[in-house]
C-alpha cells in the first residue's frame, strides 16, 4: 500500500531530476504540447508502491507486471498515469473532456510502425525543401555561402497618430546577450545594424552609421515614441487589427565557419533576406488555403488579451511564410495512405505550431525561441521570433541545431515513440547518469512486432468522466491529475492548436473532433469570462470522484495531486472527497514544478504538490491525526526534511501548500461522519472553509513553525512520516 511503502524523499529526489530536463527522463512526454504534466517518476512510485510488496526504494528500478490490474484516470489530460499504468501492463481507462487531451494520449500508447514512419517524415522534409527550403537561407558574412537560418527576429510596427510614419517598438535595444555569446549584440536605432560590444566596453558608436549606441528602445509601459516627430503613441489598440512586423536581425548558422570562431552568428537582413519575405508573401497571396483555419477567436480569460492585440482570427497570428509551409506541410499529410503514420505527422504539425507563430518570443539571454505556451498563457511581445520551419540537421550531430522546426519535432517524436518500445529509468550514480532497461515493460496497446508480448486493454473516452458507464467495484485504483481550479485555460490554450488538427483531419477521421471548439461547459477550471466559480468547480469535482468512488473495489485507493496558493482552492476538494464518502489517508509532498519554469519563476508559487491518498477503509498512524496547529507545523517540518533530503529545500510558498494538504486531510477526517453530501453546494463549501478558519488554518500553522523547535530525524528515515513494520503495532494505527 502507498501509506506503508512509499518514500517522499526517494520519490522526491527522482521527480526533481525528471522536472529539469523532463524529456530526458520520459521521452514519451514529447508526443505533443500539453501543461504542467506532473513527474511520471512519482506515478511510478505511487503504482508500485500500491501494488508492489516492497518499499518503493527496492523495488523502483525493477521490471514489473500486473497483469488484471485495472486503473482509471478520470482527468487523463497528458496521459501520464495512464501511461505509467499501462507500462508495467496494467488495464487502463481513461476519460477527457477536451478532445486534445484524448487525441494526445491516443497518440501516445497506439501502435506506430516507426520504419514507415522515417520514410514518410523524411519525404515530408524533402518535398518541403523542395518547395520553401530557399526561404529560409541566408548568406554568411564570414565565408559568403548559403547557410541555413536559425531564427529570424521581427519587432512590431505602429504607425503614428500624427505624422503616419510606421516605426518598429523596440522595448530595447539588446538583441542578444552575452552569456551564451562572447559579447553582447546591440541594434543600432539609427540604422538598424548590429553591433558587438564587450561586457566592460562603453557603448560607443554603431560601426556602421557611427551614431551613439543606447540600450534604450521605442516603445515602454505601453506607449511608443515615434523617431520622426516624437509624439507618443499607446499601444495596444485592438481597432488597428493586429500589427505589422518588422524583420531586424537573423540568427543563422555557418557549419563551415563554426570551428573558425567562437558563439553565434547574427545579421542584419540584407536585400536579398527581404526579397524572401516578399516572395513568400507574393506566393502565398496567389494560394488557395485547403487547411489554414477560419475560425474566430472566441472570448476568454486567456484569449480576451489576444484581443486586446487586434487579432480576431487564430490565422492573425501567422506571417505568410508561416502560412504557406503550414498549408504545403498539411496538404502532403492529408494524402497519406497508412492512417497511423497520418495520425502521427498530423500530431506533429499540431505540436509544431507552437513554435511557427509570431507570439514566439526570442530568450536573449538562452538564445533560443520560446514557444507560445512557455508560460501557460498568450503573452504578446513586442519581439517576436520565426524559427527555421524545416529545421536544421548536421550530419553527425545527435541533436538538431536551434528549435522550432519539422526536423526538431520528427526527432522528438521518434525518440518518444522508440522509448514506448524500450522503456527506461535514469539511475544517478556518483554525479553520473545511467539508463537503467526496464526489460519487459513497454508502452501500447498493440506488442508492436515483438511476439512474445500480448496485446493490452486501453480504453480511451473523450467525455465527462462524471457520465462514465462503470460497473461496482470494478477499478484497482483511480491515479489521476485534475484540473486545478484556475491555474491553466487548457481549452482555450489548446483550441490554438486543435483549430488547426480539426481542419486538417476533419471529424470524419476523429469523432472527437466533432465540435467547433475544445471548450465545454463542463470543464472543470475556473473561468470569470464564462462564469465558472468555485461552485461549479467543486460540483463537477465532486461528481467524478463519486463516479470514480462507486466503481473502486472496497479500500482501493483514488490518489491525485494537487496544489493551489489559495486555500479556498482546497475546499473544493475536500468536499469532493467526502461526498464521494471517502477518507484521506495520507497527504504525500512531492515536487511537480521546475522552479526555473518561466510561468513560475519570481511568483512565489509552490513547486510542490500534495498527493492525497483516499479510500473507503484503511488505517492511518495515529501520528498523522493531529488536532492543534502546533502538531500540523511538526508534520510539515518533517515533510520539509523528507524534501530537504531530496535536495529540494522548501521555499515559503512550498511550506504553505504543504500545510495545506494537511489540513484538508485532517478537515476530512473531522467532518466525515456527519457530512451532508445532499446540504447545498455553497454550504458544503463553507463547512469545509469554516473548520480550517477553526483550526487556525495556515496563519496559525506558520506561527507554530516559527516557534517550533529543531525536530531530529530518526536514523534511516523520518520520524511522523515512518509507517514501516517497526513502527506498525495496531496500537499505533487508526481504522477507518
Amino acid at each position: 500500500m502507498i501509506e506503508q511503502n512509499y518514500d517522499i524523499s526517494f520519490i522526491a529526489s527522482l521527480a526533481l531530476r525528471e522536472k529539469q530536463i523532463q524529456q530526458n527522463y520520459r521521452p514519451i512526454i514529447a508526443i505533443h504540447k500539453w501543461f504542467a504534466r506532473r513527474p511520471g517518476t512519482l506515478f511510478r512510485g505511487l503504482l508500485l508502491s500500491e501494488f508492489g510488496k516492497q518499499p518503493v526504494m527496492q523495488s523502483y528500478f525493477q521490471s514489473h507486471s500486473y497483469d488484471g490490474i485495472r486503473i482509471a484516470d478520470p482527468f487523463m489530460g497528458g496521459g501520464t498515469p495512464l501511461v505509467e499504468a499501462n507500462r508495467i501492463g496494467c488495464e487502463v481507462i481513461g476519460y477527457d473532456i477536451n478532445p486534445m487531451s484524448y487525441w494526445i494520449v491516443r497518440q501516445g500508447i497506439q501502435h506506430l510502425d516507426l520504419n514507415a514512419y522515417d520514410k514518410t517524415a523524411a519525404a515530408l522534409r524533402s518535398h518541403l525543401e523542395q518547395e520553401i527550403g530557399h526561404l529560409f537561407r541566408t548568406i554568411c558574412l564570414t565565408c559568403g555561402a548559403s547557410v541555413p537560418v536559425k531564427y529570424f527576429l521581427w519587432a512590431k510596427t505602429l504607425p503614428c497618430r500624427k505624422c503616419g510614419f510606421e516605426f518598429a517598438l523596440f522595448p530595447g535595444c539588446l538583441v542578444a546577450g552575452n552569456s551564451r555569446h562572447p559579447k553582447n549584440v546591440i541594434l543600432c536605432r539609427s540604422c538598424g545594424e548590429l553591433n558587438e560590444v564587450g561586457e566592460d566596453c562603453e557603448l560607443g558608436r554603431c560601426s556602421s552609421c557611427r551614431n551613439a549606441l543606447t540600450m534604450e528602445g521605442t516603445a515602454k509601459k505601453g506607449q511608443g515614441i515615434c523617431p520622426k516627430c516624437g509624439e507618443p503613441n499607446h499601444f495596444p489598440n485592438a481597432e488597428l487589427g493586429p500589427f505589422k512586423h518588422q524583420l531586424f536581425a537573423l540568427e543563422y548558422y555557418c557549419h563551415a565557419c563554426k570551428g573558425r570562431r567562437a558563439g553565434r552568428f547574427f545579421k542584419k537582413p540584407d536585400a536579398e533576406d527581404l526579397n524572401k519575405v516578399n516572395a513568400a508573401e507574393h506566393k502565398w497571396s496567389r494560394m488557395r488555403s485547403r487547411y489554414v483555419p477560419d475560425d474566430r477567436i472566441p472570448a476568454g480569460d486567456e484569449t480576451d488579451r489576444l484581443h486586446r492585440w487586434g487579432y480576431s482570427h487564430y490565422r492573425d497570428m501567422f506571417n505568410a511564410r508561416q502560412l504557406l509551409g503550414l498549408e504545403l506541410a498539411a496538404r502532403f499529410i492529408a494524402k497519406i495512405s497508412s492512417v497511423q503514420v497520418r495520425d502521427a505527422l498530423a500530431t506533429n504539425f499540431s505540436d509544431l505550431l507552437r513554435y511557427q507563430n509570431m507570439l514566439c518570443r526570442y530568450d536573449t539571454m538562452a538564445l533560443k525561441s520560446l514557444d507560445i505556451f512557455s508560460v501557460h498563457g498568450f503573452p504578446v511581445g513586442l519581439i517576436q521570433c520565426e524559427s527555421n520551419f524545416l529545421g536544421i540537421t548536421v550530419s553527425g550531430a545527435i541533436t538538431c541545431i536551434g528549435s522550432g522546426g519539422w526536423a526538431n519535432i520528427i526527432d522528438k517524436f521518434r525518440k518518444a515513440k522508440a522509448y514506448c518500445d524500450s522503456p527506461f529509468e535514469v539511475l544517478q550514480h556518483g554525479g553520473k547518469k545511467k539508463n537503467i532497461p526496464m526489460t519487459g515493460e513497454w508502452i501500447g496497446d498493440d506488442p508492436n512486432g515483438y511476439p512474445r508480448r500480448r496485446p493490452r486493454r486501453v480504453a480511451l473516452y473523450c467525455q465527462n468522466a462524471a457520465t462514465a458507464d462503470l460497473a461496482p467495484a470494478s477499478l484497482d485504483a483511480v491515479f489521476t491529475d485534475p484540473p486545478y481550479f484556475g491555474n491553466v485555460q487548457y481549452a482555450e490554450l489548446m483550441d490554438f492548436c486543435y483549430v488547426w488538427l480539426r481542419k486538417l483531419l476533419g471529424k470524419d477521421k476523429c469523432a472527437a473532433f466533432e465540435k467547433p471548439s475544445t471548450r465545454c461547459a463542463g470543464e472543470l477550471t475556473g473561468n470569470e469570462n464564462m462564469g465558472r466559480g468555485m461552485e461549479h468547480f467543486t460540483e463537477g469535482l465532486s461528481e467524478v470522484f463519486k463516479k470514480m468512488a462507486f466503481a473502486l473495489k472496497p479500500g482501493a485507493p483514488l490518489a491525485f495531486t494537487y496544489h493551489h496558493n489559495e486555500i479556498n482552492a482546497y475546499c473544493a476538494v475536500a468536499v469532493a472527497i467526502l461526498d464521494a464518502n471517502l477518507t484521506c489517508s495520507a497527504a504525500l509532498p512531492c515536487p511537480a514544478e521546475m522552479g526555473a519554469s518561466i510561468h513560475i519563476n519570481g511568483t512565489g508559487s509552490s513547486i510542490v504538490d500534495t498527493v492525497f491518498v483516499c479510500r473507503t477503509t484503511g488505517k492511518v498512524p495515529r501520528g498523522w491525526i493531529q488536532d492543534t496547529p502546533e502538531g500540523v507545523a511538526q508534520l510539515v517540518l518533517e515533510d520539509a526534511r523528507c524534501l530537504e533530503k531530496a535536495g529540494a529545500k522548501s521555499t515559503a510558498g512550498d511550506l504553505r501548500c504543504i500545510a495545506f494538504g494537511h489540513l484538508t486531510r485532517l478537515a476530512i477526517w473531522s467532518l466525515r461522519h456527519d457530512w451532508d453530501r445532499d446540504d447545498k453546494t455553497n454550504s458544503r463549501i463553507e463547512r469545509v472553509a469554516r473548520w480550517l478558519q477553526d483550526f487556525g488554518g495556515w496563519p496559525a500553522v506558520a506561527r507554530a513553525m516559527d516557534d517550533a523547535q529543531a525536530i531530529p530525524v530518526a536514523a534511516g528515515g523520518t520520524e511522523l512520516h515512518a509507517y514501516s513494520n517497526s513502527r506498525g503495532e495496531q496500537n499505533a494505527k487508526i481504522s477507518f
